[in-house]
């Protein structure tokens, strides 16, 4: 019995430390000897130990008799895999988010990472030209009066190089970090989602992106200054009617050929496309184009069909057709379709040459994961930011049944949302950039970040417009929140459609990428030479078997102690969040290897399943950037409430896709059975409570600290045209004039929180304020009649056609 005991708890606490086989070995011997000593042990034993540990220790032997059949049975049960979806497996790298799937974060490893900081030429920049060109956009006036940017801004923009944020110095670009990119971008957000996106996406997935990485020396030395000039602009043409989210299924194609360009017979292709959704294709001199190529002469020497090829076109060439436009939601960023049939363009228009014909999508998806790092999430979280920003401010300044309405529990609620919410998409954000900073091209976490952070934006906005109610519906030149409203599923379907992107990318490519020892399973069948290829197998399938006890160990450990005395880098009031994922990660690991062992190819199909395993990695990664920007920023405890909020909310959404998972595993038994393991005496985690709640709403309505840390590099100057910065200042006005109405009404009768200006004169009069005071409850009046106000129009203004307009209407609105 002692030695029985003695090898439960060493195997199960090797199994936590996810020990070395051999030490086990060793261990497990010395135990035997105790046991021997004891009495307890006998030969029968150390036969039976010796067999096993042989076995399993000596390559020779393990090959044998346990890798070589359990290859060939692997071989079988592995579907085939398109060139495509390797080409998509393979590209970009993994960073922070491999951590968190392994069972066991190493959480100094996170606070290591460096703190995102814009450099002098950045910062001048975001004070320079990104102030002065928000200061020349007026959003109404591009939404509804001209739909589109104006000339002068769209010659600013290219006069201050907005649109070579990614290109190098040596090419005359400004070569900007994605941190400053991103800062840039919510700026530019928070005064027009049109100049965001215009600005965002040359800087994205592109013709620059591709030309940099791949281009030839021909190809950089001619585009790249143009665009950095502003003298040429791009755009990338990859979605088709027939292959939206399934980009790889695009029916454009090309045919090598021999034809006449410019007098002369040269080698190139004949391209046929039909293009949609493509931003900036309206006015852009130059069309980055993806299709598929075939080679039916095999004039380049290689394969018939070679697979999918990006170019880069002048729109000027001869049956190129551009120009028309498409009309998103209200947010008419210019965004339109391009078709060309049998279009012949020289070979050397293949972005990187003749060489690079066939590798068209793995550029694709190696720069995607770049740029779907940066644009669409820095637009959603600046969505969040002045989503929370304005509903604090205008449930502090509106009010009803004589007090502030974000006193009111019913708005408290949504207010703590949009603050938890703001702090949390801000704070992942700056650790995605921080990845592509450090030279990551991070596929998973930026599809995680895609989805969530858009999500959590529209979400957000619509909390906003029913904290706003009749103020939010009216459109017009003060209305800061409708066009975000009706903008937000434009983000949600771009870039990898949300319900694509959470129930097929994020963990389709998480679970082969992050996984230890998955990849490295299956890239073993790919392996030409057999002994290579088995002991390649063997490594990862036995360094994967330690991996699932190892998970499997630390999750019942877990599951029993409630992960209270799991280690964390932290002894304050957010170490139990660093515990309890900590217990989520092992989950996952865990979780991950039983629903590959027991679907395995049908996982990819199970995609509600694949959903709520992406889910938990996907808390988990915005749990933990969370952490780290409240440690970078020095653990201030005045934004605690945010901290707590984003923390308490993310984890709670990672264990009810837990909890939905387990309840919906394939093998019902199993999954009552994990139920039982990972949590014993229930589910331990509950969502942020009222009381939380009310302290975020409160911060929200308060300047300070916790409201600065969601304000900041947003462009809240106080000025006409600037709806939102007109908000902040009235904010800071009604605060200054609440304790002179108190010391008036103290003096002349109590009153309602209305006609300020009447009170400050009979006041004034009273002897009762001074002038400066009176003054302030003048401005504080102006200030409250222009938040809650909304905008009003002469019935001519809103008709579009004005000559179909009937005689009988104009007579009536004159």
């Amino acid at each position: 019995m002692v030695t029985a005991l003695l090898l439960l708890i060493t195997w199960g606490g090797l199994a936590y430390r996810q020990s070395r086989l051999v030490t086990a070995s060793l261990l497990t011997a010395a135990i035997l000897a105790l046991g021997t000593l004891l009495g307890e042990v006998g030969p029968l034993v150390w036969l039976l130990f010796a067999v096993v540990a042989a076995v399993l220790n000596l390559p020779a032997l393990r090959h044998g008799l346990l890798s070589r059949p359990l290859f060939k049975v692997y071989k079988g049960l592995m579907p085939e895999m398109s060139r495509t979806e390797k080409e998509a497996i393979e590209a970009g790298t993994t960073w922070w988010e491999a951590e968190l799937f392994r069972g066991k974060p190493n959480w100094q490893t996170l606070h290591n990472y460096p703190r995102p900081r814009l450099s002098e030429e950045e910062q001048a920049f975001m004070d320079g030209p990104v102030e002065t060109v928000c200061r020349m956009t007026n959003d109404w006036e591009v939404t509804h009066e001209r739909a589109d940017l104006s000339p002068e801004v769209w010659a600013y923009l290219k006069e201050h190089k907005f649109f070579a944020m990614i290109i190098k110095k040596e090419y005359g670009g400004l070569e900007f970090s994605a941190y400053a990119q991103s800062r840039v971008l919510q700026k530019l957000c928070s005064t027009s989602a049109v100049l965001a996106s215009t600005v965002g996406v040359p800087n994205s997935l592109g013709p620059g992106e591709l030309l940099q990485h791949y281009g030839t020396k021909e190809q950089k030395d001619h585009y790249l200054p143009r665009l950095a000039r502003g003298e040429e602009i791009p755009c990338f043409a990859l979605t088709s009617p027939e292959a939206g989210s399934d980009a790889g299924a695009i029916p454009d194609y090309g045919v090598v050929c021999l034809s006449e360009w410019q007098g002369k017979e040269v080698l190139g292709m004949r391209i046929t496309w039909n293009k949609r959704y493509i931003t900036l294709a309206p006015v852009a001199t130059v069309l980055g184009l993806a299709f598929k190529l075939r080679d039916p002469e095999r004039l380049l020497g290689g394969e018939e069909e070679l697979g999918i090829t990006c170019a880069l076109i002048p729109t000027s060439t001869p049956g190129v057709n551009i120009g028309r436009r498409h009309f998103p939601l209200n947010v008419p960023f210019q965004n339109g379709p391009t078709q060309g049939k049998d279009v012949f363009v020289p070979i050397d228009t293949i972005i990187g040459g003749q060489e690079m014909a066939g590798q068209g999508w793995r550029m694709l998806v190696e720069c995607l994961s770049v740029g779907r790092g940066i644009t669409l999430p820095s637009n959603g979280t600046a969505g969040s930011r002045v989503s929370a920003l304005a509903s604090g401010a205008y449930s502090r300044i509106r009010r009803q049944f004589k007090l502030p309405i974000g006193r009111m529990e019913g708005i408290e609620e949504p207010l703590a949302r949009l603050g938890g919410n703001a702090y949390l998409s801000d704070a992942a954000s700056m650790l995605t950039v921080t990845g592509i900073d450090l030279g990551e091209k991070p596929s998973v976490i930026s599809a995680i970040v895609k989805y969530h952070l858009t999500d959590r934006s529209q979400r957000s906005i619509i909390d906003a417009m029913d904290i706003h109610g009749g103020k939010g519906i009216c459109m017009g030149p003060n209305n800061y929140l409708a066009r975000g409203y009706q903008g937000a599923p434009i983000a949600i379907t771009v870039e990898g459609a949300n319900i694509l992107t959470r129930s097929m990318i994020i963990y389709g490519q998480g679970a082969i990428r992050c996984h230890p020892y998955v990849l490295a399973e299956m890239l073993s069948v790919q392996e030409p030479d057999a002994k290579k290829a088995l002991a390649q197998f063997d490594r990862a399938l036995f360094g994967h078997l330690g991996f699932a006890l190892g998970n499997f160990a630390r999750s019942a450990w877990f599951g029993l102690t409630g992960a209270r005395l799991s280690p964390a880098p932290v002894k304050d009031a957010t170490a139990r969040y660093y515990r309890q994922m900590n217990r989520l990660s092992a989950n996952l690991g865990l979780l991950s290897d039983l629903a590959m062992a027991t679907l395995g190819g049908e996982l990819k199909r199970k995609e509600r399943l694949s959903a709520r395993l992406g889910d938990i990695l996907s808390q988990l990664y915005l749990v933990s950037a969370t952490l780290k920007r409240f440690n970078d920023e020095g653990r201030p405890a005045e934004v605690l409430p945010l901290v707590h909020w984003a923390c308490q909310d993310g984890l709670y959404r990672a264990q009810v896709a837990l909890v939905e998972l387990l309840d919906n595993f394939p093998a019902r038994g199993l999954g009552r059975v994990l139920k039982l393991l990972l949590m014993p005496f229930g589910a331990p985690l509950k969502r942020p409570s009222d009381r939380l709640d009310h302290q975020v709403a409160r911060l929200l309505q308060t300047p300070g600290l916790a409201r600065n840390s969601l304000a900041g590099d947003l462009y809240l100057t106080a000025e006409e045209g600037n709806p939102l910065g007109m908000l902040e200042q009235a904010l800071t006005d009604i605060l200054r004039a609440e304790p002179v109405f108190d010391k008036a009404t103290r003096a002349v009768g109590r009153r309602p929180f209305t006609m300020l200006d009447q009170l400050a004169e009979e006041a004034l009069a009273a002897g009762a304020i001074s002038q400066e005071e009176a003054a302030l409850l003048t401005a504080a009046e102006a200030s409250r009649l222009r938040t809650i106000n909304v905008d009003d129009f002469d019935p001519l203004e809103l008709v579009v056609n004005k000559a179909s307009f009937d005689d009988s209407m104009l007579n009536k609105a004159a």
